[in-house]
């Protein structure tokens, strides 16, 4: 499942930052590697500290995590929706991702200049909402051309469905709003709404880069943010891009942890924003446990078990007869699989299971 996050962000605000930050994450730890596939696109792998728990049981001959792949999307000035800068590749290239990490500049400092002259995040936000809504709106206007006839004259009621869609994001974008600030109340509605694939209407994380002082609370440029964004249905994370290339400096673990505890932080920004950057996806993990390999596999939340079953392999899914489940905490508690069943703590369930994150399964089926 290569599902992508984009990063953007106007020039100066520290985005190839954080994404160098990203990519040397295989030196911060050997189960965080990182592979580049073009020299803007990176699969980092989630840390999960489940599955060095589960294998400190099993021990297994190796461990493999979940993936998620980053995009450093380059080429976002004012005016790209009308072709300047990279323009129009840029906006391909946002297109073909599945959600959007938004850096925002949110530190002063006299030597790196702004594009615009001064430091207002705020104001940089806006920029690039606007650009994308601005292509939003050609999108929706050139749908409305031609479904409009047909659902103001015709008795087709998926096209009338499909105007009154369309009608409800034209507003919101009229009115300088993202699409994802539009809501619809039935499945219909909803799977249209998806289809249109439209720009604003991706998932989003505002990561407000900060100074050092202002890594583990912010600081007003990054509380002006979540005033902003209050009524978006978006997400922010507040992370300092200068310290987090620092931490990549040290060789160990412990040397990185001293670092983090010196300036108040449990957990680095890379590792949070990698987290953060799968929950915006709406993804979790389901794990499998066992002398060949502890492994977390990626589904889209609120998947049944057939479903997961075919993350693994299609045949799973079609031959899918029940799924043995046991709960992470549960299998950490008693140390092993046998322990747990004898503890009466391994459910069986059926097509119509719910998976939930951490689950630990063992597929049943007959192809």
């Amino acid at each position: 499942m290569a599902l992508q996050c984009g990063i953007v962000g106007l020039p100066n605000v520290g985005k190839s930052t954080l994404f160098n930050c990203l990519s040397n994450a295989k030196a911060q730890s050997a189960n965080f590697p990182f592979c580049t596939i073009e020299p803007n696109v990176g699969v980092i792998t989630v840390p999960d500290e489940r599955l060095n728990k589960l294998a400190e049981l099993v021990h297994p001959q190796k461990i493999v995590p979940t993936t998620v792949e980053i995009v450093d999307i380059a080429g976002l000035v004012k005016g790209a929706s009308k072709g300047e800068g990279l323009g129009n590749k840029f906006l391909a290239n946002i297109r073909e991702t599945d959600a959007i990490l938004h850096v925002l500049r949110c530190f002063d400092d006299e030597n790196i200049t702004h594009v615009d002259g001064t430091v207002n995040p705020v104001r940089d936000k806006e920029i690039i909402d606007a650009e994308l809504q601005i292509k939003d709106l050609e999108t929706i206007e050139n749908r409305i051309s031609k479904v409009q006839k047909q659902a103001q004259t015709g008795g087709d009621k998926q096209a009338k469905l499909a105007y009154e869609v369309l009608v409800k994001f034209k507003e919101a974008l009229e009115q300088g709003k993202s699409a994802r600030t539009v809501t619809f109340d039935t499945k219909d509605e909803q799977k249209i709404a998806h289809e249109l694939y439209l720009l604003t209407n991706k998932p989003v994380m505002y990561i407000c880069n900060v100074d050092e002082a202002s890594a583990v609370n912010g600081n007003k440029y990054a509380n002006a943010v979540r005033e902003a964004i209050k009524e978006e249905n978006a997400e922010i994370l507040i992370v300092a891009a200068k310290i987090e290339s620092e931490i990549a400096e040290f060789e160990t673990y412990e040397e990185r942890q001293m670092f983090l505890s010196e300036i108040g932080l449990e957990e680095s920004g890379v590792n949070r924003l990698i987290k953060s950057a799968y929950k915006l996806l709406n993804l979790e993990t389901f794990l499998t446990a066992g002398v060949q390999e502890v492994r977390a596999w990626t589904y889209l939340k609120g998947s049944k078990a057939p479903q997961c079953a075919g993350v693994i392999h299609t045949d799973f899914e079609k031959g899918f007869i029940r799924a043995e489940v046991i709960k992470y905490n549960d299998y950490i508690k008693y140390g092993s699989e046998s322990a747990v069943k004898e503890a009466g703590k391994m459910s069986v369930e059926g097509k119509e299971y719910i998976v939930q994150d951490g689950d630990i399964m063992h597929f049943r089926f007959n192809v």
